[in-house]
């Protein structure tokens, strides 16, 4: 069974009520007529009357009961076409996409600026980060400082070892000698040998005071002197230091040589 349309609906129902009620006026001429007051009435003129009143009656009615069932009929709304009005997107001119793309970049410059400044300390370390040089220990330094003499004689560099003696130095040279710091280096600065290698053994510093260390080691030279002979020498020497306004110069020395080939 299918289903009537909408459209049919309420002329369907308006058919059945008028049906309705020519039944029910049909039973109602029935009725008058068979009324024991009805039987009575001789006059015709009356009887006319009463059926006239009945239709009139059954008609107010029916128009009644019509108007009810369309008011109470679901009114159906007409079928709804599908819109075949195109809206239209307004499209933004150049000046007007230009300008909105100013000001977004405008209202996005100072938080891009302030995370760039936010995020520059982050690629530059700070001062207060970095891990400060490790001072170098007394004992490093006077360890470096004796291997740095060390390597100057094999370089005839006099400058180096002018820089590490006290003006008031006094020593006493492998050969001897009592040399004060003229002595040294002018004595080091005639050396006539050729040095190959030249490098320091057991270093051992000791400290007294805050002031004062000793340092004794060992240097072994190697090379040729003035007539080309070869040479390879040990000496063993005991170096005073004395620390002067932070730096450390040299006040005394004593060196002994302990084996030649």
């Amino acid at each position: 069974m299918t289903d009537e349309p909408p459209s049919s609906y309420a002329p369907t129902i308006i058919t059945r009520i008028e049906r309705k009620l020519r039944s029910v006026a049909a039973r109602v001429g029935e009725w008058v007529l068979r009324d024991p007051a009805f039987e009575k009435v001789t006059s015709g003129k009356e009887i006319h009357m009463k059926l006239i009143t009945s239709l009139l009656g059954i008609a107010a009615l029916s128009f009644v009961t019509s108007a009810f069932a369309q008011e109470e009929s679901p009114s159906v709304a007409p079928e709804e076409k599908a819109s075949t009005t195109v809206q239209e997107t307004t499209t933004p001119t150049p000046s007007a996409t230009s300008t909105a793309k100013s000001t977004a970049t405008a209202a996005e410059s100072p938080a891009a600026k302030k995370k760039e400044t936010a995020a520059a300390p982050s690629t530059t370390a700070s001062p207060a980060s970095e891990k400060p040089a490790k001072k170098m220990s007394v004992e490093a330094a006077l360890k470096d400082n004796e291997n740095g003499w060390e390597a100057a004689i094999g370089k005839h560099d006099t400058a180096t070892v002018e820089s590490m003696v006290a003006d008031d130095f006094i020593g006493v040279s492998s050969k001897g000698k009592v040399e004060n710091r003229r002595a040294l280096l002018s004595e080091m600065k005639g050396s006539k040998d050729t040095y190959t290698s030249t490098k320091n053994e057991k270093l051992d510093v000791r400290m007294y005071g805050g002031g004062v260390a000793v340092v004794v080691g060992t240097a072994r030279e190697k090379g040729t002197d003035k007539d080309g002979k070869a040479f390879d020498r040990t000496e063993r020497f005991t170096d005073t230091w004395l620390d002067r306004n932070g730096k450390w110069q040299c006040i005394a020395s004593q060196a002994m040589l302990v084996s030649q080939k």
